[in-house]
């Protein structure tokens, strides 16, 4: 066969998948989507039976080109539901100029989700985060302690710093909160007796040395654990707490009778 008959019958093949795609019934159109080539694909989204369930299939596919993505974004119809949306997202072939569009059409939790799923490219996984931050200040009670077990560190960070107590018990119980964000809450205004006691109550923090001296340092600090923690302490950083400024008289009295303790047991 010659090179142009060759050709003819790919013509003739890649035209008769066109006409089938174009026509199809639904159950067919599932078949067709296997491994269809660009052109087959392209001619399904103007099938009449072609529905979000084909593209969600679809969308589970791997290799798609930027020329499919860009055609299923114009069909406006498909992506109208929010499965569709986060089913594109999380395909890694997804152009990063789609996905930004999308992403802020998606609910708070479908955003956490795309911020823990692995293999998110970064860009994706760090506008999703910010969403999730920027839109916070709006959630209830409730939507924000699910937000505080689960987040990222930075969604956990930014929930602590509130101050709520229902939110700093659940921020704190997170595995993605890092110290450096307990410290600074701990030295931010929004830390109360009552948070700082959380904190210092918690099994995973309390044993940590940045972490009771911050807490030491703190003027809000509840004097039970300047009894509970001044004796671990080495007496140059007891003695360090006597130049801190703003602790309380009560506090500083603490520090002084841990320091003549210390002086007297050496």
């Amino acid at each position: 066969m010659t090179d142009s008959a060759k050709i003819a019958v790919i013509d003739q093949i890649l035209s008769q998948r066109l006409q089938l795609a174009l026509t199809a019934d639904k159950d067919e159109l599932f078949l067709i989507l296997q491994g269809a080539p660009v052109e087959a694909l392209l001619a399904a989204f103007r099938n009449p039976a072609f529905d979000e369930r084909h593209l969600l299939a679809l969308l589970k596919q791997r290799g798609l080109t930027e020329e499919v993505f860009n055609a299923i974004y114009a069909h406006k119809h498909l992506i109208a539901g929010t499965q569709v949306k986060f089913a594109l997202i999380i395909n890694p072939e997804i152009p990063s100029h789609i996905a930004a569009t999308l992403l802020p059409q998606l609910t708070i939790f479908e955003l956490l989700k795309i911020c823990l799923i692995p293999g998110i490219a970064p860009d994706q996984r760090m506008v999703a985060e910010r969403i999730v931050i920027q839109r916070i200040p709006a959630q209830p009670l409730g939507n924000k302690i699910t937000l505080a077990r689960r987040g990222t560190s930075a969604i956990v960070a930014s929930l602590l710093r509130e101050g709520v107590p229902q939110l700093v018990e659940a921020c704190l119980d997170n595995p993605r909160l890092k110290e450096g964000s307990v410290h600074q809450f701990i030295t931010a205004p929004t830390s109360t007796a009552e948070t700082i006691s959380m904190v210092a109550r918690n099994g995973r923090w309390k044993g940590r040395p940045n972490i009771r001296l911050a807490i030491l340092k703190n003027p809000r600090t509840p004097a039970i654990w300047y009894t509970l923690f001044l004796p671990g302490l080495p007496q140059s950083t007891i003695k360090e707490l006597l130049s801190v400024p703003r602790l309380t008289s009560v506090q500083k009295e603490l520090v002084r009778q841990a320091l003549v303790g210390g002086r007297s047991n050496l």
